[in-house]
């Protein structure tokens, strides 16, 4: 008998963008669940046209909304695949699923890589080391969870995790005014969760978080020198992070869109953290 999979995606107004996401899910023979934090638009009824597996939850936060998924939904795949609305499996990746879940998977390997594919403004941005970009979002049921982190979170696999060839496509944004939008939001958490971690003792997670390692798998490499980034002094680690990333990686290949990405993306938004770090260091109004 072979594996089975289902596949979890989160909504809230994506009528834009659910369409698009449950057409490239349905090329995957899966189950389809989607958690629905109480959208206003249409984004229920195009739901509605691709499955009738729909639930509602509020929303509290990102980690805790994937990880209500993982808990109470009535999976019964062996395998979970998480997607938000603004994700898109690549035919060549549903070929590689489907070849792969005909059969049964080896019993020691609880999870998959998959590398996002970024587009922004209709660009991929493949340059400044934003390509290939892993994460765990495909993980044999109960052995995988979401990082309790406010911004930045990862699935953790519970064993030993396989990376994979083909790629999810990432729409990040339909418009400029929605990314500064998004990623000003993002910062706040991002800053808030910084400044706490400098003003308290380190603390025991209890394996829940994903920690750093140089040489470890792709996304612990990641952790790690995001670890060593945050190290820098504030408003220095954005100029060195964006001249890296834009010169010494090449993001500068990805033309005068990938500018635009990489400048907002690559430094402001990193700015902006710092920024609001440094506002809460002065005792400012709480973010």
């Amino acid at each position: 008998m072979s594996d089975s999979l289902d596949i979890v995606i989160l909504t809230f107004n994506e009528a834009r963008n659910i369409r698009a996401c449950l057409q490239s899910a349905a090329l995957l023979n899966a189950n389809i669940f989607v958690v629905d934090s109480g959208s206003t638009d249409e984004t229920i009824a195009i739901c509605q046209q691709f499955t009738s597996n729909i639930f509602h939850h509020p929303f509290e936060n990102y980690a805790l909304q994937r990880n209500w998924a993982l808990n109470h939904l009535p999976l019964t795949g062996t395998w979970v695949l998480n997607l938000d609305a603004d994700h898109r499996v690549t035919t060549e990746l549903a070929a590689q699923l489907n070849q792969i879940f005909a059969q049964n998977v080896n019993q020691e390997l609880n999870g998959f890589l998959i590398s996002r594919r970024t587009l922004f403004m209709n660009k991929w941005i493949r340059h400044g080391g934003h390509y290939p970009t892993y994460h765990a979002n495909l993980f044999r049921r109960g052995f995988g969870m979401c990082e309790e982190k406010l911004y930045d979170q990862h699935f953790k696999v519970n064993g030993k995790t396989q990376a994979l060839k083909a790629d999810i496509i990432d729409v990040i944004t339909d418009s400029l005014t929605s990314f500064t939008a998004r990623h000003n939001h993002w910062a706040t958490l991002e800053a808030q969760y910084q400044f706490e971690q400098q003003n308290k003792p380190a603390l025991d997670d209890n394996g829940q978080l994903i920690h750093p390692r140089l040489f470890g798998n792709p996304i612990e490499r990641r952790r790690y020198l995001k670890k060593r980034y945050e190290a820098f002094p504030l408003f220095v680690r954005p100029v060195i992070y964006f001249t890296i990333r834009y010169f010494f990686k090449l993001g500068f290949l990805d033309g005068k869109t990938g500018l635009v990405f990489h400048f907002l993306q690559g430094f402001w938004f990193r700015f902006l953290i710092d920024a609001k770090i440094y506002e809460l260091r002065k005792g400012g109004t709480k973010l």
